[in-house]
């Protein structure tokens, strides 16, 4: 496979959207908000791990995010890809396969037992690895996954993700300052465009997720203190 024969960047973004939408990994209420991992609400919620339930889709979004971090990172830049668990870890193994390269995955603490450790797989010092992960918020969970992997001796100067939210600005500039560097296929405004485009909801539903969108710290706080 060569990254030059994929869509450009934006058409990727574009058709990442759609799957989303197509596998029903989006969803949308702002009536009923949900609550994030944060506590905070939120009137979207994605779910991408869905997607390993649709061989197709599955299939075009890893090869379109294998063909991201070849152009982005470059075609020899790493030894090892590595998973976060959990929902990193099929995505992890699939890239492998795709960029011909071994797998391990990290544990988001030590197991506890036998060799306490938090890294799976086979993981030396001095090997350029690359985390996998389903999704970035705003960065933060990244950084133990990679404290981890830096920990064995190995670097880690790079996180791929088939979804980042894209609407907290101080995400890249959070792993940027951990010297990693952040490969994403679309965000929130590439699936508010797509649900524009198919008509998923109306006009209200899309006009109060854009809110959310523009402003979401206020957003959350506004609701959160209600």
């Amino acid at each position: 496979m060569r990254a030059t024969g994929f869509p450009p960047a934006d058409e990727i973004a574009r058709l990442s959207a759609h799957m989303l939408w197509e596998a029903e990994a989006v969803h949308f209420r702002p009536d009923d908000p949900y609550t994030l991992a944060s506590g905070l609400p939120s009137p979207t919620y994605v779910d991408c791990r869905r997607l390993i339930s649709f061989p197709r889709i599955r299939a075009t979004l890893m090869d379109f995010l294998a063909a991201t971090i070849q152009r982005e990172a470059g075609f020899e830049a790493f030894d090892v890809i590595a998973g976060g668990e959990t929902a990193g870890i099929p995505f992890a193994a699939l890239i492998a396969e795709r960029l011909a390269l071994p797998m391990a995955y990290v544990r988001k603490k030590p197991k506890g037992y036998g060799r306490n450790a938090r890294i799976e797989g086979a993981m030396d010092e001095g090997q350029r690895v690359l985390l996998i992960e389903d999704m970035t918020t705003d960065g933060g969970s990244k950084l133990s996954f990679v404290d981890a992997i830096r920990a064995t001796g190995a670097s880690c100067g790079h996180t791929a993700v088939l979804f980042s939210y894209g609407i907290f600005p101080e995400t890249e500039p959070r792993l940027a300052e951990h010297g990693v560097r952040l490969h994403a296929l679309c965000t929130w405004w590439d699936v508010l465009a797509a649900a524009r485009t198919r008509g998923a909801f109306d006009a209200d539903t899309l006009a109060a997720v854009e809110a959310f969108l523009t402003a979401p710290r206020a957003w959350q706080e506004a609701r959160a203190a209600s």
